[in-house]
């Protein structure tokens, strides 16, 4: 069996799709004691675990600071002041580094899901599921969702054709034929984008709540009913789901890609949970109010950067639209679903490069939604903010006066690949607090693989941040 067919094997139904409620209750109840239970067992290992990292943060930061000290000395700077500028301002970066990171730690580890809805309160749910030319996966998308436990009279799932040029159509079509009263089908002549798609499905949902899952993602058993249970809470109004790679035996750039969206969402989502401020529920897997959507749509159908009508970065405009209404952003760990990441060098750099110039294009517009947050939520979204986006000057800043090191003194390079191995270890163990796996050293590998390989996409997409091609469709 292919591994991306095994990989969705392991997620499907055992009855041809179709779900099997008996039993739930008590595996579901068997699932929360297991939890409890690896709760109180692994108590020691978390503390042990967020001490080490702590630590580790502080001696980055040392080891850090005593080789930018060597640097300056090594370049010989022109005047007194040009050393100063950049020691105290190497020394108010680190700094900030530090304490931004202690207090990601510890709001990680103080991070936990919000319960997950019951087959009795379940609210109408309405799916999403955008297509364009994603052939048979789209099949396998269908069906995780109809295979998922959730009442089946308060399910809608409605799959959209994005004018694909494949037979995804074909494939659509016979899921709805599989399952008449659940699956709507709408399909686009020609092909629209996703904003489009979405928002064609928005138009027909009647659920009190929408999810949007990407047509190469599939979902587990019990990824709906979590999906839903924070919308308890009046405050939420958007909630992300935890992304993991489907196809992660594919290659060793979709190993690396499992571990990277392990720490860069699965980690950053859940201290941005913590004060209800997810910046990003993403486009794999996101569920909203029905009625906040219907608010915002217009806007966001309509949303222009410079002049340009936006094409792409609809998950993060769509998650900005739903904290600018007031409402909270949450993450939900026990929401799983699995998507497709690139398994070539080109097409990956195409993905991070929309990531990027999504990234630019709606930070300014996440600033303007967050001064008119709560106190509390203003006050740590900020400096969050700052010391983030200050990382980019202080980074390629770093990177040129690195260069110049190593021109000067090639042995330089030495403690420079010391110091990526380091912190990209210190980086994994946040990865093994949630896989305990020998797999961290393809974190590790990323470090290294980010640093030759992709320092190149942030300003490439700052200097094309106009452009709006998909490109990996």
């Amino acid at each position: 069996m292919p591994p991306i067919t095994h990989a969705i094997a392991r997620v499907r139904s055992p009855v041809a799709g179709i779900p099997d409620f008996q039993g739930s209750a008590p595996r579901a109840a068997r699932h929360r004691a297991q939890g409890l239970r690896r709760t109180r067992g692994h108590r020691l290992f978390d503390v042990l675990l967020v001490g080490v990292i702590l630590a580790g943060i502080w001696a980055i930061a040392t080891f850090a600071l005593q080789g930018r000290l060597v640097a300056l000395d090594a370049l010989d700077a022109s005047s007194h002041w040009s050393r100063t500028a950049l020691w105290y301002g190497g020394l108010a970066w680190l700094a900030m580094c530090g304490v931004l990171m202690t207090i990601r730690t510890l709001l990680w580890a103080s991070y936990r899901p919000r319960p997950s809805a019951t087959h009795a309160d379940a609210p109408s749910l309405t799916i999403i599921i955008p297509a364009y030319n994603e052939g048979a996966l789209v099949a396998q998308t269908i069906e995780s969702c109809v295979a998922a436990h959730y009442p089946l009279d308060r399910l809608q799932i409605i799959a959209v054709d994005d004018g694909s040029r494949d037979d995804t159509w074909t494939h659509i079509e016979r899921a709805a034929a599989r399952f008449p009263t659940l699956v709507t089908t709408i399909r686009f002549p020609e092909n629209r984008g996703k904003r489009a798609a979405l928002a064609a499905g928005f138009a027909q949902a009647k659920g009190e709540v929408i999810v949007t899952i990407d047509s190469d993602s599939v979902i587990d058993r019990d990824t709906l009913l979590s999906m839903v249970g924070p919308f308890a809470d009046p405050k939420v109004g958007a909630v992300a789901g935890k992304v993991l790679v489907l196809n992660r035996e594919a290659g060793i750039l979709p190993r690396m890609m499992h571990v990277r969206f392990i720490l860069a969402f699965d980690f950053l989502r859940s201290v941005q949970s913590t004060f209800g401020m997810v910046y990003c529920c993403p486009g794999a897997l996101a569920a909203y109010r029905t009625d906040a959507v219907r608010r915002i749509l217009p806007g966001w159908l309509g949303q222009k950067f410079m002049g340009v009508e936006c094409t792409i970065g609809e998950d993060r405009a769509l998650t900005n639209d739903i904290l600018a209404l007031g409402y909270d952003a949450v993450y939900q760990s026990t929401a799983v679903v699995r998507t497709m990441v690139p398994t070539a060098y080109p097409k990956l750099c195409k993905m991070l490069l929309r990531w990027d110039r999504s990234h630019i294009r709606e930070e300014g517009r996440l600033l303007r939604v967050v001064i008119g947050r709560r106190p509390a939520q203003r006050a740590m979204a900020l400096f969050d903010m700052l010391v983030s986006n200050l990382r980019y000057p202080v980074a390629y800043g770093a990177l040129a006066m690195m260069m110049i090191l190593v021109i000067n003194h090639p042995a330089s390079i030495l403690p420079v690949l010391a110091g990526i191995g380091l912190g990209g270890t210190l980086y994994t163990l946040y990865y093994l607090r949630t896989e305990r796996s020998w797999r961290f050293v393809y974190g590790v590998a990323y470090a290294y693989f980010a640093f030759f390989a992709l320092t190149w996409i942030f300003p490439y997409a700052l200097a094309t941040v106009r452009n709006k091609g998909w490109m990996t469709r």
